[in-house]
């Protein structure tokens, strides 16, 4: 039996064995073979080095490593292999020895297990406290844990400058590995997609462009079997970087229906397509997407800059019941939910409970003015991802004041045609999918919807006027957004 298949049959075992909860303490999702050896087929290989040092942190069964080694070998590759896991498990420990001792005899292969704490075994900095040189490997692979940290957390505390809020674990784990990786070398994680835009992760993107490039991404189109035993509901990705500031012409961008990896299809998109000025990652697959950012990168303003600020809504329901009302009293004002858009227009009242709001409290109450609602949630499902309606204060002109529940997101208008036009661009298919490029998620966040390139507020003023007393369908959305960004 090759080794693979035996540290595969060995990883098997240990996932039928231990509860999914139990693993979940860890972070633990194991990938599958065919993903550990389509994982180890990225690596650019130099085969005239004498010595090569490999690191996998946080290596559960130790499967990636296995993949790697027996690359390595079966290419021909004669040299030293040094390999170093840290895994601070104990559960796994027993298979992780059984494999790394397999792959020892078969292929010659020395290792180190460390049992402790990745993060906290070594400071963020290229010299420890001590003047000791932070280790270096020539190749990182791996699958890190997938668990959320409070943001007092040890390892949020090391890593504070690449932290922003509550961090997860799979990109303190990233950038450590960055740390350790050599100048021009190579490092390929499975990771979720959701590092690729937003404000929460921008310290972290920041951090791994000032060091790396990214050289690949392979995307699947299908959530399951990604991880072996599991069913997931992040977007997963596979990426490779390379230690290096010099830019490549282009990032080989591949897409697979499972993990499987029976109908690879990829193509060459130019790297700074993928990675924008702003460093948001958009993971491009056709030459339908390029034309889409094309389309919309092409735009100078932004929300922000045309002072039209996407916000969240301001009332967590199930904290402020003692406010709410199922019926109109003295003193109320209309609270509005997701189920209140609808076919592009905002309906209220529709009989359903907590309609009203009683407070004298400023911050749960907004003005009264003309808005757009945008649903911040959507299921993976349905064929748009924004999903927009227009609210006219005209239409409840009698209140001074409305709330809005933290489901939908709201951009307050100076008038009725900027609500008009910021709907033409947000329910058109051009937005929707620029959307879906760049986030793989089902939420809509302000803070990317507000960095989101779009016409200037005049012109937006101009779209408005032109949609009003039309049908709020996206086709005629469509028409107007053609006649201003070809």
């Amino acid at each position: 039996m090759e080794s693979l298949d035996r540290a595969y049959n060995v990883t098997r075992t240990f996932v039928e064995s231990v509860p999914k909860k139990e693993r979940k303490r860890y972070g633990q999702f194991f990938t599958s073979r065919k993903t550990a050896e389509f994982m180890a087929s990225l690596f650019t290989i130099d085969y005239s080095k004498n010595e090569l040092s490999l690191l996998d942190a946080g290596a559960g069964t130790g499967l990636l490593t296995i993949a790697l080694v027996e690359r390595l070998r079966k290419d021909g590759y004669k040299g030293k292999i040094k390999v170093v896991c840290y895994e601070n498990d104990a559960s796994v420990l027993p298979a992780l020895i059984e494999n790394m001792e397999n792959i020892k005899n078969c292929f010659d292969v020395i290792y180190d297990i460390r049992i402790e704490n990745y993060i906290l075994s070594q400071q963020f900095s290229e010299m420890d406290l001590f003047g000791n040189q932070v280790e270096k490997y020539d190749m990182i692979i791996g699958n890190p844990p997938y668990k959320k940290l409070v943001k007092e957390a040890p390892e949020a505390k090391i890593m504070s400058e690449i932290c922003y809020g509550s961090p997860n674990l799979y990109f303190l784990f990233w950038a450590m590995g960055i740390r350790n990786l050599k100048d021009n070398e190579e490092l390929v994680y499975i990771v979720p997609r959701s590092w690729t835009s937003g404000a929460y992760f921008e310290r972290f993107r920041k951090f791994l462009f000032n060091n790396c490039v990214i050289t690949n991404i392979h995307i699947f189109e299908s959530r399951d079997k990604v991880f072996d035993g599991d069913s997931i509901l992040q977007e997963t990705i596979i990426v490779k970087i390379r230690k290096t500031r010099n830019k490549p012409e282009s990032v080989e961008i591949s897409s697979s229906e499972t993990s499987d990896f029976y109908d690879v299809r990829s193509c060459s998109v130019d790297y700074n397509t993928v990675v924008s000025q702003n460093k948001y990652v958009f993971i491009v697959t056709n030459e339908k997407d390029v034309e889409i950012l094309s389309r919309v990168n092409s735009q100078t303003s932004t929300l922000e800059t045309d002072n039209l600020r996407m916000r969240t809504g301001i009332i967590v329901d199930f904290r402020t019941r003692d406010v709410l009302r199922d019926t109109r009293e003295d003193g109320s004002y209309p609270i509005f939910y997701s189920h209140h858009i609808k076919d592009g227009r905002v309906f209220w009242p529709v009989g359903r409970e907590a309609e009203y709001i009683v407070t004298d409290k400023s911050g749960y109450l907004q003005e009264n003015t003309d808005y757009l609602f945008v649903k911040r949630f959507t299921s993976k499902e349905e064929k748009r991802r924004l999903q927009c309606g227009i609210y006219l204060k005209s239409d409840h002109s009698q209140y001074k004041y409305i709330s809005t529940q933290n489901k939908i997101n709201y951009i307050k208008c100076e008038n009725p045609e900027l609500a008009y036009g910021l709907f033409v661009i947000l329910n058109s298919s051009l937005y929707d999918a620029y959307y879906r490029i760049l986030n793989g998620s089902t939420q809509v966040n302000s803070t990317e919807i507000n960095c989101m390139p779009v016409p200037p507020k005049d012109s937006i003023h101009q779209m408005g006027l032109e949609l009003i007393g039309m049908e709020l369908t996206e086709q005629n959305c469509d028409k107007i957004i053609d006649r201003w960004i070809r």
